[in-house]
């Protein structure tokens, strides 16, 4: 989690401690509310724009990280990576190949 800090700390607006919540913002003005759900889940809420989607992409760059998108895709960074999921993500919905922000959104809208 302390990575996911480094890359989203920069464009934290507000920081709840408690709640492990941070509200990104980027120089364009989108926002996002980000959870850090321990030990490693963290979720994105009311998110959109090329700025947040080049910041989430970065930041599953630097982890290394999956992005499970409910009812949606399953987006991750290598081919290699199928293999690495569980059954129920590799059957039950598509998984699509992308690595930059404009590649998720579109894989996004296409579900």
């Amino acid at each position: 989690m302390r990575a996911a800090h480094d890359v989203l700390g920069p464009y934290a607006l507000v920081r709840d401690p408690e709640l492990d919540f941070l509200l990104v913002s980027t120089a364009e003005g989108e926002e996002a509310g980000v959870f850090f759900n321990h030990p490693t889940g963290i979720t994105f809420n009311r998110f959109g724009g090329d700025g947040i989607m080049d910041l989430l992409a970065a930041l599953l760059r630097r982890l290394d990280a999956v992005l499970v998108v409910p009812g949606g895709p399953t987006v991750i960074q290598r081919d290699e990576h199928r293999g690495l999921l569980p059954a129920s993500l590799r059957t039950e919905w598509p998984i699509v190949v992308t690595r930059t922000g404009a590649e998720i959104d579109r894989a996004i809208r296409a579900s």
